[in-house]
């Protein structure tokens, strides 16, 4: 038996060593075993890792372990998403170019990864600006061309004045831009543009085959590929109001039903009619001005005051041609939502109802809940949106909702008018196409050139990849591409004239869409991936990330992998199987007097007298208050440095802390006690194991004919022990399993005859099931806290790593219990629970029960009328 203490500062590096060296972690494409795909949203190049991260990447690196000791051949790759603004904004404050400022932060971060003990492929390891990863991008998107998969086209546009490119929806919150904060404008401009939308009913059909991602992340992608159906109406203009030309006016409404109740329309002030009516009228022109300062970012219109302005163009109701309907220009529609236009029904909708009762224009309810008068039912500030019969609405009156629309519909499409119906059904999509242009240098070059003789052309295959210059200079604002003097000016491929090449650039979006396929054969120069092997490999079987990313990159990936599969790069639609999004590692925050923050690093805390805890500073002793746990940030210096952690306690203990303290689907608060608690533990594992080993050195290598109690209550709980574990981490319940460990470790230390005791003259089948379990514990703790594992296996004696030993197999007959406990309940509450043998009769768990002291106390004396036995669950003891 040892004394020493396991010191994981000299393990830790020797075990990473000897994996590095042995490869022992690296796939082959041409392996015959199983695949088992397992990924985590590779990082950006920050410079530093944060302990978001260590959580993240172990929760994959468990399941990687777990998968590839059951036999399977695991792909678990590393890359770096390395494009984007914040290499190109430090360059600019640091006058050093992105490029070296991306890859030294690159070396830092894989020596950070590298220290958690990741069982990861390192020889499929690449960043998104290697021009050999971007090349293939290139390649794709001049497939995609050919495809119609991208296109150019002039379209509306926010544009972040700070950042100066442009975003796109998605990356607009709160009507500000994701990274700058800045306020976002409209502008036109001409973009290059993927046609996501070829695909919006199959991306939505295929979100119910995926049952192994979270509903929530089902649920925001339904949401926001947004399908709905209505009715397409041609609404007649006034021609006594109307501008000269225009004849008509288009709406798209999901409630064509409520059209007895319309009060107004309103369009987008980028609506043709509004632009024409503008035209002529200076008023109407200032506010359209306005409402485009202020931004029409759907989340800025959605809080903003609803603000309108009377054209003074009428259109015809059409039921009624003597109902005139005035047109408003409205900061509330969007010319990209629909056709830019709808109709207004106030007492069916709460914002046009804020609207009519700001600018008095009444409402009629025409919708009338079931047992409401409709003759006293009446809306004023608050809209009603639910079921009901249909009242105030002529021909429509008593008929259901539903029944309404099909009405209305019936009518408008039977009514021709100009060779046209005036209605038509129509499904419509909230998703739009996504552009991907951006006016920033450290991003993929777009492969196109364009010329004034043949437009548009696209860059050879011989001449990829486009690269960038590494002589760019940032001391003008906008794009550096645009500002080189010698990069964008090129020959014309088709006529030898004199052209540009495109100076935007990719949005960094794409670069993420399709790496984990590059991840199966990173290694093909001719191609983005080798087809035959991607379709082995793929899909992600497990892809672990943040939910933030449950709309962009989840959406764009999948959209991705469809084109992909249209231009003959793979043959799947879906790129991942399973999704897991993990939740975020939070700390209390800690203030002075003045309301600054501290690091935890400066506090100190401890108990009061009365229980509280108390928080000094360190360096002068002064009072800090103690504040809300929130999500980790620089700002609130609420930060752990993963360094600190690993270089203190080791890997294994923020590996375990990170798995332990909560579901991997919530967030973590972060506890110095419950990390410590962490350490004991490793250091209560490693006597374990040498307790064992000591303990069964007498074992014979043969197994027992047969065991004693003793022996066979010890292989009960091994092989429990490893049944639960096991189906735990298959479906990721990680603190789940580690209960189980903790449970399994007290057993074994229960068997050996407690902790730091020597171990007495053991029967050689207890010996035999010592040295069982304890190999059998190892094991299942080895995914969690491998470099640990290591050193517990080599001092029980065992050859090889445990990284590469087989998963231990689960004898089934060891997990028929032989006793089964009951609840136990007095009229109907729960007193107790009673253990008796599984195949116990009624009158025996009878006598049990009522001899129970709880039971007795619960009675206080009456009489037992009668007692339930519900077979394996519980007694009911009714008095």
């Amino acid at each position: 038996m040892t004394s020493e203490r396991y010191n994981a500062r000299e393990s830790e590096p020797r075990w990473q060593r000897q994996w590095e060296e042995q490869a022992i972690f690296a796939s082959k494409n041409d392996d015959p075993r199983p695949k088992y795909y397992v990924l985590e949203m590779f990082p950006y190049p920050s410079g530093r890792i944060h302990i978001g991260h260590v959580r993240n990447y172990t929760l994959g690196d468990v399941l990687a372990r777990f998968m590839r000791a059951r036999g399977y051949n695991v792909l678990h790759p590393m890359g770096w998403d390395a494009f984007g603004l914040p290499a190109e904004n430090a360059a600019i404050e640091r006058k050093i170019a992105p490029k070296a400022w991306t890859y030294d932060n690159i070396a830092a971060m894989k020596k950070q990864l590298r220290s958690i003990g990741l069982s990861l492929d390192w020889a499929r390891e690449f960043a998104t600006c290697d021009p050999s990863y971007y090349k293939h991008q290139q390649k794709m998107f001049l497939d995609f061309m050919k495809a119609g998969l991208a296109e150019r086209e002039k379209r509306k546009v926010n544009w972040d004045p700070v950042d100066m490119t442009v975003l796109a929806n998605e990356q607009v919150i709160d009507g500000r831009g994701w990274r700058s904060g800045a306020v976002v404008e409209q502008r036109e401009m001409s973009q290059w543009v993927f046609k996501i939308t070829k695909y919006s009913q199959e991306l939505l059909d295929a979100l119910d085959t995926l049952d192994r991602w979270p509903d929530k992340v089902r649920l925001m992608q339904r949401n926001w590929i947004g399908r709905s159906e209505g009715l397409l109406i041609r609404f007649v203009l006034d021609p006594a109001t109307s501008p000269a030309g225009e004849t008509e006016l288009k709406i798209f409404t999901t409630r064509p039903d409520t059209l007895f109740g319309a009060k107004f329309m309103a369009i987008a002030a980028d609506h043709p009619l509004a632009q024409a009516a503008a035209a002529k009228d200076p008023k109407l022109a200032a506010f359209i001005a306005e409402i485009k300062r202020i931004g029409t970012a759907q989340e800025i219109i959605d809080t903003a005051e609803k603000q309108g302005f009377d054209t003074g163009i009428r259109v015809v109701h059409p039921f009624d041609p003597n109902w005139k309907l005035p047109v408003y220009v409205a900061n509330f529609v969007l010319m990209e939502y629909g056709t830019g236009a709808i109709f207004g029904c106030p007492a069916h909708d709460q914002r046009d109802l804020d609207f009519v009762n700001k600018y008095g224009l009444g409402n009629t309810p025409v919708v009338c809940p079931e047992g409401q008068d409709p003759k006293t039912f009446v809306i004023t500030d608050t809209a009603y949106d639910g079921d009901g019969r249909m009242i105030n609405s002529r021909f429509l009156d008593g008929l259901t909702i539903d029944a309404a629309k099909q009405e209305v519909a019936r009518r408008l499409e039977g009514e021709i008018r100009g060779n046209m119906p005036v209605g038509e059904r129509q499904v419509n999509f909230r998703l739009r196409d996504w552009g991907i242009s951006r006016q920033r240098y450290w991003g993929c070059p777009i492969p196109v050139i364009h010329c004034p003789k043949c437009d548009v052309v696209p860059v050879p295959d011989g001449d990829l990849p486009v690269t960038l210059p590494d002589d760019a200079t940032f001391d003008r604002p906008g794009n550096a591409l645009d500002h080189h003097p010698t990069w964008k000016h090129v020959t014309c491929p088709q006529c030898g004239g004199p052209a540009t090449r495109e100076t935007d650039t990719m949005d960094t979006f794409v670069d993420s869409s399709w790496y984990f396929a590059r991840f199966t054969d990173p290694w093909n120069e001719r191609a983005p991936t080798t087809p035959d092997v991607a379709n082995r490999m793929m899909p992600v079987d497990q892809y672990i990330g943040g939910v933030e990313h449950a709309i962009l990159h989840l959406l764009y990936s999948r959209f991705f992998t469809r084109a992909m599969k249209a231009t003959g790069h793979i043959g799947m639609d879906e790129p991942f199987a399973g999704m897991f999004t993990q939740g975020m590692v939070v700390h209390e925050t800690y203030q002075k007097a003045d309301g600054s923050y501290v690091t935890p690093a400066e506090v100190k805390i401890e108990p009061s007298a009365d229980g509280r805890r108390l928080a000094n500073l360190l360096a002068t002793g002064e009072d800090i208050h103690i504040g809300p746990i929130e999500k980790m940030s620089k700002s609130k210096k609420n930060t752990v440095d993963p360094d600190d952690i690993i270089a203190t306690y080791g890997a294994d203990v923020a590996r375990w802390f990170m798995l332990s303290d909560s579901p991997p689907d919530r967030d973590v608060i972060w506890s110095d006690e419950r990390v410590q608690g962490a350490s004991r533990f490793v250091q209560r594992l490693w006597r374990l194991a040498n307790e064992s080993a000591d303990a069964a050195r007498t074992a014979a290598a043969a197994r027992p004919a047969s065991f004693g109690t003793d022996a066979l209550a010890l292989r009960k709980a091994t092989h429990g022990a490893l049944d639960k574990v096991s189906t735990g981490i298959e479906r990721l319940h990680f603190n789940v399993c580690l209960a189980h460990i903790r449970e399994f470790a007290n057993a074994l230390a229960g068997a050996l005859g407690g902790e730091n005791k020597p171990a007495p003259n053991l029967a050689p089948d207890l010996a035999w099931a010592i040295r069982e379990a304890a190999l059998v514990l190892v094991q299942l703790f080895a995914p969690m806290m491998p470099h640990l594992a290591e050193e517990c296996w080599q001092v029980l004696g065992q050859p090889g790593l445990v990284s590469e030993a087989n998963w231990p197999q689960i004898e089934r007959d060891l997990l028929v219990e032989d006793t089964v406990t009951l609840v136990v309940q007095v009229n109907g509450k729960k007193r107790g629970e009673v253990t008796v043998a599984s195949d116990a009769q009624n009158p025996e768990i009878e006598a049990a029960v009522l001899a129970l002291d709880a039971v007795k106390q619960a009675l206080g004396g009456k009489p037992v009328r009668k007692v339930i036995v519900v077979p394996m669950r519980i007694v009911n003891v009714v008095g």
